[in-house]
């Protein structure tokens, strides 16, 4: 499978809107960017793309890019810069069919399939198939599982992706701190590529109005206030899960501008051959 990175920032992207710090005037700078989160697959073998993520920026990394339009999307979460550009399927597919976990979320009463079969109830080509989590599903003739991870206060998902034929493995945390229930890092274990949620730095967590916590022996957070991993939690995860390569994603501007474009953080428009 050929994975394109299509979005690897946070919410606000980098560059971010109305921002002159000094690592988004980096990114313009060298000509790079982060927008919203989402991933394009391509199965080489049968033509089939599968979207993780619908990104707000949905049109504009379709355009820049030039990937194929998706024939199955995978939603991990309701926040709106994983959700929200769904809408962009309006007169450009005839159909979409789209998974989500099937799990009722707590915080909202309903699960996430439910959520985007509601929020996209008017879009004709979008249809929703309820996930359960865990339980693998063959789509666009690769095999991906959902897996629980935590991203409070809603239910959040990570993902892999296999090629049934040769036994390639992505493997996405999604958005998550890094207290990864056991049986989602045994699922996401060995991948040949992890992309990998590492929103900042261990050292900003001081800046944090919740602190840092899931701290390792030599004290240094693994978790950036409750929602997402540092960059040191992503690599000690990617150590653990034993990941031949691993891909930062998910990354915000507040990275300082001398790490902001070190390995192994990505940027938009990587394109890996699995």
């Amino acid at each position: 499978m050929r994975v394109t990175l299509l979005g690897t920032g946070d919410t606000t992207g980098t560059p971010t809107v109305g921002c002159d710090c000094e690592t988004c005037r980096e990114a313009r700078e060298r000509g790079v960017e982060r927008t919203r989160f989402s991933v394009h697959i391509e199965n080489e073998r049968t033509g089939e793309t599968l979207l993780i993520d619908a990104s707000p920026d949905f049109r504009y990394q379709f355009l820049r890019d030039e990937v194929a339009l998706p024939d199955a999307a995978v939603i991990t979460h309701i926040h709106f810069d994983h959700l929200d550009g769904l809408g962009n399927v309006f007169r450009i597919l005839r159909s979409l069919e789209v998974y989500a976990a099937d799990e009722t979320d707590p915080a909202t009463g309903e699960s996430v399939a439910e959520t985007v079969d509601d929020d996209y109830h008017y879009l004709d080509a979008v249809t929703v198939h309820p996930t359960t989590p865990l339980e693998t599903v063959r789509i666009c003739g690769l095999d991906v599982t959902l897996v629980p991870v935590e991203h409070p206060p809603l239910s959040c998902y990570g993902l892999t992706v296999e090629d049934p034929e040769t036994g390639s493995k992505l493997s996405l945390t999604g958005d998550t701190s890094y207290a990864i229930p056991e049986r989602s890092r045994r699922q996401l274990a060995e991948p040949d590529l992890l992309l990998a949620d590492a929103i900042v730095p261990a050292s900003l967590c001081a800046s944090h109005r919740a602190g840092g916590r899931h701290e390792n022996a030599d004290g240094v957070p693994r978790t950036f206030g409750t929602k997402h991993m540092t960059r040191e939690g992503a690599l000690e995860l990617a150590a653990e899960l034993d990941a031949t390569e691993t891909r930062l994603v998910h990354l915000a501007h507040f990275y300082p501008a001398d790490e902001a474009f070190e390995e192994p953080l990505a940027i938009d428009g990587e394109v890996y051959e699995l």
